[in-house]
């Protein structure tokens, strides 16, 4: 008696195994790399113990792509480095060649179509950011316009490598954070400053009132009638403007274009080098929005970049130098204003949380 073979089982165990796409040179020498040093900004070479070279170029992107924009990467990468490239995780994009020959006509074709090479050392990367008004339901502010003109507006920080130190900026367009704002030299976060708005008509016929209630953190949202119909009532000083009621309920409206607005943030950072990681601190409590060039957030980002690259010593990064000058040497430098906004009631919780791999006794 035979037995019928077995079917092969299909799971979804998730994604492909990494190394399926690593390219021929860095899979031969996996873990076996000695040492990289940077050629010129934007392109690096990584030197295996068995002596093979593989040379990186760093490109910025738009961050969000077209189609057509990801077709003309990959041509690029079928062109020069047997169609190998990846990006960074503040979506730089970089292009790994075999042979050092390439990188200058890669550099000319990345020129040609408006892509510059830089990012690497002591320069401004490109900035990561969340969805804006492009996407996100809950944003107080958009992302993508006010990244490009900010970036517009320190272009040759990114393909020159003159700054102290690098320099990482984060925009997140409200304070849930999707963004790394709150570990990044400098940020950008769009705050909402009045609570959501209850649609009392529309709010029985599209939201459940007991999963509305429970989206709150902080008990803000509470049952209530209105003209005899199950409703909520908001207590406003608990409200923290997270959105999270308008994620449930869209009969709860948090956006407000005259109350919206951006802060600037200071001082964060991710790295071990030299002192452990930092949380950002506040530096501008509020601009407007002013689409579409937001020009008072670029003037305030442009003015911290231009005091901390005069001011900053070579490889200190923006929290270190101003830990070193003081708080209020660096609100004298740049200008900005010092309001009650700014004195943090919350310190000695920040001290206390485990930010580092540093072990200290």
């Amino acid at each position: 008696m035979t037995t019928a073979p077995k079917t092969p089982r299909i799971t979804d165990i998730g994604p492909p195994h990494y190394q399926k796409f690593l390219p021929p040179l860095v899979k031969k020498n996996y873990g076996q790399w000695k040492y990289h040093e940077i050629l010129a900004p934007g392109v690096l070479c990584h030197v295996a113990e068995s002596g093979d070279r593989l040379y990186t170029v760093r490109a910025a992107t738009p961050r969000l792509m077209a189609v057509q924009t990801l077709r003309k990467f990959a041509d690029l990468a079928d062109k020069y480095c047997g169609g190998h490239l990846r990006f960074t995780s503040r979506n730089n994009i970089e292009f790994l060649l075999e042979d050092r020959n390439n990188i200058e006509p890669l550099k000319c074709d990345l020129a040609e179509l408006g892509f510059p090479v830089g990012g690497t050392g002591n320069s401004l990367s490109n900035i990561v950011h969340t969805q804006g008004w492009v996407h996100c339901h809950s944003a107080a502010t958009d992302a993508s316009g006010i990244v490009k003109s900010v970036m517009d507006a320190l272009y040759d920080r990114f393909t020159h490598q003159d700054l102290p130190a690098k320099l990482r900026i984060a925009m997140a367009c409200c304070l849930n954070m999707c963004g790394a704002v709150h570990c990044s030299d400098i940020a950008i976060l769009g705050i909402h400053t009045v609570p959501p708005k209850i649609q009392h008509a529309t709010l029985p016929k599209v939201c459940e009132v007991p999963t509305l209630i429970a989206s709150c953190p902080t008990g803000a949202i509470r049952p209530a009638t209105y003209e005899g119909k199950p409703s909520v009532e908001l207590i406003e000083e608990q409200c923290m403007f997270c959105g999270n009621c308008y994620t449930v309920c869209p009969a709860m409206p948090l956006n407000d274009p005259e109350h919206d607005g951006l802060s600037i943030w200071v001082g964060g950072k991710v790295s071990n080098a030299r002192s452990a990681p930092k949380f950002s601190k506040l530096a501008v409590p509020f601009l407007p929005n002013h689409p579409p060039r937001w020009p008072e957030v670029v003037d305030a980002v442009v003015k911290i970049v231009d005091v901390y690259a005069k001011n900053a010593r070579k490889y200190e990064r923006v929290g270190e130098w101003i830990e070193r000058v003081g708080w209020p040497r660096f609100f004298q430098l740049t200008g900005f204003e010092f309001t009650r906004y700014h004195i943090d009631d919350f310190k000695h919780a920040g001290l206390t949380y485990a930010r580092s791999a540093q072990i200290k006794y």
